[in-house]
């Protein structure tokens, strides 16, 4: 079987390297092994004006889309005023991310969103965010800002028969999470399918009229799991050619 190619929609930050500190598009090793090990072909998506006025450009050439981790969400890309809780923004792409979602939505093309990926996705189908979750009553679910260490394990509750529990297992499991913000409102045909404990903030959603749409705001891609990714590639490797 070809291998899925799967889009990484890479961050865009100042980075350094070797003499230089530019913006630069980085997306990080941990997210392109699993993508490997997995058995799919990993392709860096760069935020673009030109894609984001013709989306399709992209979409045409993945199998499978991949929303990573990073900066929080505009507030305006889900018609909310800043409230001076949310933190460092990057617009062009939340713009370009929401319009590949989308497009992809429209495409039933396979989609995996982690920590803000999760949140973009729930924005690019109508939803909200809380932008500081100890404000809405909340539990602290970033302990040690900058890091994913053992002070960011916490227990959730997973539905069964669920893309999440195919992640990581049904019932009550144990993941990583590292984030100030998370789902307010649901988006359109989205349902929560794990949930944090004890606070029940949603933890992973799910779109369960499209082939594969799970968003979890954990970081599967840094645990010791190395099928984390499988089942989001194998649906892309059947979804090879269809989507085009």
């Amino acid at each position: 079987m070809t291998a899925p190619v799967i889009g990484v929609c890479a961050a865009f930050e100042v980075a350094n390297w070797g003499f230089w500190t530019q913006q630069a598009a980085i997306i990080p090793a941990t997210y392109l092994s699993k993508i490997d090990a997995a058995g799919g072909i990993p392709l860096g998506l760069i935020p673009d004006t030109g894609a984001v006025a013709n989306p399709g450009l992209l979409v045409d050439r993945i199998d499978g889309l991949l929303l990573i981790g990073g900066v929080d969400v505009e507030p305006s890309s889900y018609g909310a005023t800043d409230n001076g809780r949310t933190e460092a923004t990057e617009p062009l792409r939340d713009e370009f991310e929401l319009t590949l979602a989308r497009e992809a939505l429209r495409r039933d093309v396979p989609l995996l969103g982690v920590c803000r990926g999760m949140q973009i996705l729930n924005v690019a189908a109508g939803g909200t965010l809380h932008q500081h979750l100890l404000d809405a009553g909340y539990a602290e679910h970033r302990p040690s800002p900058g890091k994913l260490n053992h002070e960011t394990f916490h227990e959730v509750e997973v539905d069964c028969g669920t893309h999440a529990a195919m992640l990581c297992g049904s019932g009550i499991q144990t993941v990583n999470s590292h984030h100030h913000q998370g789902v307010d409102q649901l988006g359109s045909g989205a349902v929560v399918t794990a949930r944090s404990l004890p606070d029940q903030l949603p933890e992973a959603i799910e779109w369960p009229d499209h082939r594969y749409v799970l968003g979890v705001q954990w970081h599967p891609e840094a645990a010791e799991l190395q099928h984390a990714l499988t089942d989001f590639i194998n649906n892309a490797a059947h979804a090879l050619g269809g989507n085009h």
